[in-house]
């Protein structure tokens, strides 16, 4: 029978030596769990993100509370954790935070496994020896190694100002748990992607989130309400090719697609300001207002270029919610 651990193993080459480090290495790889989640069929995000989503999560609370990515947990009905030894425990999704990607569980019965401390990255350096941890022990981990630290769009509407870019990549980098020197969580896995060597082959690398942007806003998450307030959502896909902001696809009955947005849009300018890249597309979009703003945009369709508004929405709106029974 298939394990959850299976076909996520790392070579032997690349994990890491307990003897080169100076924290306890088994200790801190216990407290990384594999995460499963169903979400119903007919969720919002079901459409793009599957209905059967699997990753990690990492004990940061004694009381049974972990930190994991927010896309595996969202609207999910139902999730379990594998402990490292086998164990299957049921756990209750607390909330999501749509500005850095993270999500919190939290254990429905004990783990009994130590909570680990959050670091700082911005005390990293540029090639710091850090380690990524998925779920299943020394054979998920992964000595690893920062190439970058820098700003980050995602064609989701999604931006941080400063996420750190990781090489080699973790063959199950979601949720995952990157670990500095001394055996802190210094970020959490959000992405594969590939990087261009000097001979020009393509090398698998991973994009944390910074573990330093949950304290403020730890409490209001772990308390399943929202922890930042709600972005102005266009529901669209965007690109950014040579110097332009491109429609690359709109969401269904989302905002951008009532308001007739097409695939293959430029966008020259938002509230009156030109726009060349997605980082200040976003924040230019996010300062206009709340979830309902209006959205005005300068837009080239082939040879005509126009104005137009957009009612911006709010994407959590869509989410189903789900409480505790």
């Amino acid at each position: 029978m298939a394990s959850v651990f299976d076909g996520f193993e790392v070579e032997e080459r690349y994990r890491p030596d307990a003897s080169a480090y100076a924290f306890d290495l088994e200790r801190v790889l216990s407290s990384v769990v594999v995460l499963e989640a169903h979400i119903p069929e007919d969720a919002y995000s079901a459409q793009t993100l599957g209905a059967e989503r699997a990753g990690n999560a990492i004990v940061i609370g004694a009381d049974g509370l972990l930190l994991t990515i927010g896309y595996l947990i969202t609207e999910a009905d139902d999730v379990v954790l594998t402990t490292n030894d086998g164990r299957r425990i049921p756990a209750h999704p607390l909330g999501t935070d749509q500005a850095t990607g993270f999500g919190l569980v939290y254990a429905l019965e004990p783990l009994g496994l130590p909570a680990l401390p959050l670091g700082d990255s911005r005390k990293l350096r540029d090639g710091a020896r850090l380690i990524s941890v998925g779920g299943g022990g020394r054979a998920h981990a992964l000595a690893s190694r920062l190439v970058a630290r820098e700003a980050f769009a995602g064609y989701w509407e999604y931006h941080l100002d400063e996420a750190l870019f990781v090489a080699p990549g973790h063959p199950h980098w979601q949720g995952a748990a990157l670990i500095g020197a001394a055996g802190e969580v210094v970020g959490v896995g959000s992405l594969g992607m590939e990087q261009l060597d000097r001979d020009g082959a393509a090398k698998p690398i991973n994009m944390f989130v910074p573990a330093e942007l949950l304290p403020p806003i730890l409490d209001g998450l772990a308390k399943g309400g929202q922890s930042t307030p709600p972005r102005p959502w266009l529901g669209a896909l965007w690109a950014e090719v040579q110097g332009h902001i491109v429609v690359a696809g709109v969401t269904p009955g989302g905002p951008s697609s009532r308001a007739e947005l097409r695939r293959g849009d430029i966008i020259h300018r938002i509230g009156g300001h030109p726009v060349d890249d997605l980082s200040d597309f976003y924040k230019r979009l996010w300062a206009l207002g709340p979830p309902g703003v209006l959205v005005p945009l300068t837009v080239q369709r082939e040879d005509d270029v126009f104005d137009m508004e957009i009612r911006s929405g709010d994407r959590l709106s869509r989410q189903r919610k789900r409480t505790m029974n």
